[in-house]
């Protein structure tokens, strides 16, 4: 079945990766396309979901590469803004394991200048899932239009929430404050084990899913990095196992497990509504595909997910491969 569109809105950011220069006193940096909801419209695109990305483009040197990115790996922008503001951009530095840690130069840029009038054209029609989180849930002055965005969307489209929890630019009491409002709209929360300690300080994923699940959302998924992810659809729980795979970074992985468990049960046709047909079994099938889709996305650097059609460019995983072609 060939999935429906899955319309995602939220940041791009430029990630500037640091390098050895070849003075002490200087600084290379390599710049690279990213953001959470970027990441995930791209990786949905690239699996073969149609994706369109609402956002807002600066038209600075970073906004430019962003458009030429988002439009090669095949998202729709036809509603993306034109912003006058600058593009965000946050530095990272991998340590020896290739986890990320980021500083970000976020102040007043394009992102976060959602208006009622820049979305109140978007029309949803065959749009099956409504996919946001990260800052533009939580910079103001756009977080609360975001908000009333996902409330219309809701009685017509799945909705999915990555909180994507950024401490060094918004403080995690400001998530906790607004995150029941979210579950509230969400039929999928999707987060990672930092979130959940960020959001629930010393509280078990188990716990967790069940205060989440209380306050409205179906499906809650913590991903765990190497020991997998826990899936919890109404208090129903499933361990999924983690790809072992040669790690070079982690930047995107997150964001490319939501974008295979979204494909996934969108081209099951599980995706349009509040969820009411997804049994455990689902879910599962779906999480595993998420984590094979992680594991392509960790093994080569940058946020950049695999594509359906060359699978050739990652390392071989006869069961993502014959996953992609059954779905084209």
């Amino acid at each position: 079945m060939c999935p429906r569109r899955i319309t995602v809105l939220g940041e791009c950011v430029a990630d500037a990766f640091t390098e050895s220069a070849g003075t002490r006193n200087e600084l290379a940096l390599r710049v690279l396309p990213g953001g959470g909801p970027a990441n995930t419209a791209v990786a949905l695109a690239r699996l073969g979901t149609p994706a369109r990305f609402l956002a807002r483009l600066s038209g600075d040197v970073f906004g430019r590469l962003f458009r030429t990115h988002l439009e090669a790996s095949g998202v729709d922008l036809s509603h993306a803004v034109e912003a006058a503001e600058p593009s965000t951009l946050a530095v990272a530095e991998l340590d020896a394991q290739g986890q990320a840690t980021f500083s970000f130069h976020a102040q007043a840029t394009a992102d976060w200048q959602w208006t009622s009038a820049e979305l109140a054209g978007v029309d949803l029609d065959g749009t099956a899932c409504v996919h946001t989180g990260s800052l533009a849930l939580v910079k103001d002055p756009g977080a609360s239009v975001v908000e009333d965005f996902l409330a219309a969307a809701a009685p017509r489209a799945t909705i999915s929430i990555d909180p994507n929890v950024r401490p060094l630019l918004v403080r995690p009491e400001v998530y906790r404050a607004r995150l029941a409002h979210w579950c509230s709209l969400a039929d999928v929360l999707r987060l990672s084990e930092d979130d959940l300690e960020l959001l629930l300080p010393g509280t078990s994923p188990e716990q967790a899913c069940d205060t989440w699940h209380a306050a409205g959302a179906r499906l809650v998924v913590i991903t765990r990095g190497a020991d997998g992810a826990l899936a919890s659809l109404d208090g129903e729980r499933v361990q999924v196992p983690a790809v072992e795979t040669q790690v070079v970074d982690t930047v995107g992985a997150g964001d490319s497990f939501t974008a295979g468990l979204l494909h996934h049960l969108g081209t099951r046709g599980l995706l349009g509504g509040r969820l009411t047909d997804l049994c455990l079994g689902d879910v599962e099938a779906a999480c595993l595909f998420a984590t094979r889709v992680a594991a392509r996305t960790c093994s080569v650097a940058g946020p950049n997910p695999p594509w359906h059609d060359q699978p050739a460019r990652f390392a071989p995983d006869e069961d993502l491969v014959r996953h992609l072609d059954s779905t084209h």
